[in-house]
């Protein structure tokens, strides 16, 4: 078969990409501004990206077209079609799905799907689960939002794991991170409907995407679906869900209606609980000790994100040792926390620590303030910590959640906005933040004022769901021909 895929370099859909690729399908695609880390992985699979979305790419004539959420009727301030190439498909009659739907027929039917639905950690939660399972030798296929460190690559088909108790049928594993965003404009249940998983985990739920949700009930209706198609117990049975036990909105959505064996985790009185510090933790499996973590992770979040992978990978029978010997060895996620450089300014002392520049997806207020909180935890009170965030996501630019930013920020000694395209005022939102808080409408122009505030030893954490004008990369260069300066006053650009 040879597939056409419009939106490919989304962490989704250049997942499913690899997939069709390893299946021996041909597989082509198109997008908009690509950026790594999907773009360098499609391009190592010898996948043809196209820029853009023109109508001439009907021409190709693939057997099916496989659309990603992206695309949309949508036209431009003249009136013509913002995806061109979609028009021409509906016109022309040709053969087109959606990404889940492709999924669901061509990758995940007869297989034990594991699935990791929430808010926040999907794609760190995915990556533990899918290496416990690699560890144990179960050779779990997967699909992550993100590029795992310890397979290189974001999604595979797996292979068929020998018999255990936990999976007497010997079907063949495959891991998914479970997305609550609209399947396609054509579709506009969750994605997380299509995948049809026998082990779930729902490790948050608060409000997001206010692009397509009119408020937080909305989103839980669609996670009551999800725990609607969950296998049942008894004779003819065996799904398991795996609540965070913290969660107000996760107890409504089970109180809707659970058919399957359900297990809770992270609330004082759980299934599955952590006693110590995140980097270094017992596993406490119905009041009794376990297995203990010791991890290279950070943040309070990551300990729960473990303990649901805990449990999840003991449904296709892992032991939690067994999981918490894969998990000393996790690599994480690349834009996880991931280190991007380090810079020793000129002018400081051979004693003075050098400046890290760290890339994380967080975009949520909530996810920043729990990165941020897990830095802080790293680092200790003393270091400073530098953020520099985009309220990328149509959430962030419809200001949803803009008043929710200075307390995400809280952790951070400065925050750097970068303004550009939003539709509300930065430097009003925070100004609560007063001097601690700075604001550019460019990303050149917010590397700057990294620049003139930066000192030795500063950790810098850059964080955007998108490839943030490259300022990763801007900041290392301009930070290796920075001299440093006397000590200024912060600048009260807010």
């Amino acid at each position: 078969m040879y597939i056409h895929i419009l939106g490919i370099c989304g962490t989704f859909m250049g997942g499913l990409a690899a997939l069709a690729r390893e299946q021996g399908h041909t597989v082509t695609g198109c997008d908009a501004g690509v950026y790594p880390p999907m773009s360098d992985q499609l391009r190592a699979l010898g996948i043809e990206l196209i820029e853009g979305y023109d109508a001439g790419q009907l021409a190709l004539a693939p057997d099916l077209f496989v659309i990603g959420n992206v695309v949309s009727r949508a036209r431009t301030t003249n009136g013509s079609a913002r995806y061109p190439l979609m028009e021409a498909i509906l016109d022309s009659g040709a053969p087109y799905t959606s990404g889940p739907q492709w999924l669901a027929e061509h990758v995940l039917q007869g297989r034990h799907v594991l699935a990791v639905a929430g808010t926040h950690g999907k794609t760190t939660t995915t990556a533990m689960l899918a290496w416990i399972l690699e560890h144990a030798g179960l050779q779990p296929g997967f699909l992550v939002g993100g590029v795992p460190g310890d397979f290189g690559i974001s999604a595979r088909l797996g292979g068929i794991p020998p018999r255990t108790a936990g999976n007497p049928a010997q079907r063949p594993l495959f891991v998914i991170e479970a997305d609550e965003y609209d399947t396609a404009f054509f579709d506009k249940r969750s994605k997380f409907v299509h995948y049809r998983p026998r082990t779930l985990i729902l490790n948050n739920l608060e409000f997001d995407h206010a692009d397509i949700f009119d408020d937080l009930a909305a989103i839980e209706r669609q996670f009551r679906h999800l725990v609607r198609i969950v296998p049942g117990t008894g004779p003819h049975g065996s799904g398991r869900i795996i609540v965070n036990g913290l969660e107000e909105s996760l107890g409504r959505v089970m109180a809707a209606g659970c058919w399957s064996e359900m297990r809770s985790f992270g609330a004082a009185v759980s299934d599955y609980m952590a006693q110590g510090e995140p980097d270094r933790f017992q596993v406490l499996s119905h009041g009794e000790p376990v297995t203990t973590v010791t991890w290279s992770q950070t943040g309070v979040h990551n300990q729960l994100n473990a303990l649901a992978a805990i449990a999840a990978a003991q449904h296709v029978g892992v032991a939690p040792a067994v999981a918490a010997q894969a998990l000393a060895t996790f690599g994480g996620v690349r834009r996880r926390m991931e280190l991007r450089g380090s810079v020793r300014l000129g002018g400081s002392s051979a004693s003075d620590a050098p400046v890290l520049v760290y890339d994380d997806f967080a975009h949520h207020p909530t996810a920043i303030r729990t990165t941020l909180d897990g830095l802080r935890r790293k680092v200790g009170p003393a270091a400073r910590i530098l953020a520099v965030f985009e309220p990328r996501t149509n959430t962030m630019k419809l200001g949803a959640m803009k008043a929710q930013l200075p307390w995400s920020l809280a952790a951070a000694d400065l925050a750097f906005c970068h303004a550009g395209a939003l539709g509300w005022d930065a430097r009003e939102v925070l100004a609560p933040m007063a001097e601690k808080a700075l604001v550019a409408d460019t990303v050149d122009a917010l590397v700057q004022l990294v620049i003139d505030q930066v000192q030795p030893g500063d950790q810098i954490l850059c964080m955007s769901n998108g490839g943030f004008g490259g300022i990763h990369q801007k900041l290392l260069t301009a930070l290796q021909a920075h001299t440093a300066a006397p000590a200024r006053e912060t600048a009260a650009l807010v």
